[in-house]
């Protein structure tokens, strides 16, 4: 068990990193899309709201990589690189899946002429692969059990 007062053992943790990073991107995508949808509905704010779901968008497809990364550290490390299969496998695909459709969803938002039809489509897809990986992922760290 780690204590929470020893710093090396909490940043030399070979999960430790994933377990944090990976709670940004969520956040950032998840209220870029809020404020995305909020924009579309609501006309006396539309303008703001859409700079903020973007600006949100841009955190979250670049803080989804090092979460990315650190995920697969901890694969390798934490599990010492075994075979991947069963949940650990599902989490993998879907991890690889989220991040494409976040990198995917801030590249539409960017885009002046992208149709919003789309982009609402890959928000709404992209949300649905966080909540199944974070789903897999709590039964990995042992939250879910």
């Amino acid at each position: 068990m780690t204590h929470v007062f020893n710093l090396r053992s909490l940043f030399l943790a070979p999960h430790a990193q994933h377990v944090v990073l990976i709670h940004f991107p969520i956040a950032l995508f998840l209220t870029g899309v809020g404020f995305d949808l909020m924009a579309k509905i609501t006309k006396r704010h539309g303008a703001r709201l859409l700079i903020a779901a973007h600006l949100n968008l841009a955190a979250a497809a670049i803080l989804v990589v090092p979460a990315y990364l650190t995920g697969l550290l901890a694969w390798r490390f934490a599990l010492a690189g075994q075979k991947m299969r069963g949940v650990l496998l599902d989490h993998l695909l879907l991890a690889s899946a989220t991040t494409l459709l976040i990198i995917t969803t801030w590249w539409l938002r960017s885009r002046t002429h992208s149709r919003p039809i789309t982009l609402v489509l890959v928000e709404l897809v992209g949300s649905t692969c966080i909540a199944l990986t974070a789903h897999l992922g709590g039964f990995l760290s042992g939250v879910n059990t």
